[in-house]
């Protein structure tokens, strides 16, 4: 089963789309999308599915259209249902009283009227063991988002939900899991065909403080994005 994260859409690092309608693919990625379909080459994938939503359509149809597959759209694999948290920007999140239990305790976090994260988890997992059921001993292309394929490899691996934020999964990254009869075997993560994830940030320069001394502020933090 190939777990695909859809591309780079101008939201991405600035706020939480989840299921805002109209969100598409920029044009970093849409070059993602064609890489990532040249990269997988003659693959012998049998089937492409996919979140409804647009990102993900976009992303799929890219690997689909030149294998001459049809998309299969299923609301099973779509965004984490973030709830008051939908379209808010990250940097305000970053503040919110749950932020630290999304983080850090997201067995017992609930998104403001969404969905819990546990939820969300077995939503996912419950919806790829039906597709892969239907393709025994065949590979699937799976089209979704970070937080859920982060989710969904969490528990096929046996890492407990509380510490699957320590995954990464960046744009339009290939995650491969294999079901064998001792288990299931993680074959690929985060694999974008570059190294360049493995950069190190630059350090922004920190904002002045209220009073306009530079040398008063706090240093710079950088935030996990959910």
């Amino acid at each position: 089963m190939l777990l695909i994260r859809h591309g780079t859409n101008d939201w991405v690092h600035g706020r939480l789309a989840g299921w805002t309608p109209g969100v598409h693919l920029n044009d970093e990625g849409k070059r993602q999308a064609v890489a990532l379909s040249e990269r997988l080459g003659d693959l012998p994938i049998v089937a492409c599915y996919t979140s409804p939503l647009e990102r993900c359509v976009e992303t799929a149809t890219a690997l689909a259209q030149p294998r001459g597959l049809p998309l299969r759209l299923v609301e099973g694999i779509g965004e984490v249902r973030y709830g008051e948290w939908q379209g808010a920007e990250l940097k305000e999140l970053y503040k919110h009283e749950l932020w630290p239990g999304v983080q850090y305790y997201p067995s017992g976090t609930r998104f403001p009227n969404g969905e819990s994260i546990g939820e969300a988890q077995m939503r996912m997992v419950q919806a790829l063991d039906g597709l892969r059921a239907q393709h025994p001993k065949e590979i699937i292309a799976v089209c979704s988002h970070a937080d859920l394929i982060k989710l969904a490899i969490a528990y096929y691996v046996g890492i407990h939900i509380d510490l699957f934020q320590r995954l990464i999964i960046n744009p339009c990254s290939l995650n491969a899991i294999a079901f064998e009869p001792m288990g299931p075997r993680l074959l690929a993560l985060n694999d974008t065909g570059s190294l360049e994830h493995l950069r190190p940030k630059p350090v922004p320069p920190p904002e002045p403080s209220a009073s306009g001394d530079a040398n008063d502020s706090a240093p710079a933090v950088e935030q996990e994005h959910v």
